[in-house]
């Protein structure tokens, strides 16, 4: 019996983003609004992409299984 592919979870795959030793990537929230009273340095940081905590690396590998 042949197995099924297993399908991406799109919103995972639009937010998530895996590196080339195997951990996801994901941005870092609060640079949407409000942003008149953050300063420079605080929004530069907010700007930055940061590793995934170890916790949930694996419930994201379940959702993106391909990549």
């Amino acid at each position: 019996m042949a197995r099924m592919k297993l399908k991406s979870h799109s919103g995972a795959a639009k937010r998530f983003k895996r590196t080339g030793s195997g951990k996801f990537l994901r941005r870092k929230a609060g640079l949407r609004h409000i942003l008149t009273t953050k300063n420079a340095k605080r929004k530069s940081r907010l700007g930055d992409t940061v590793v995934v905590a170890k916790p949930d690396q694996a419930s994201l590998a379940k959702l993106l299984p391909y990549s």
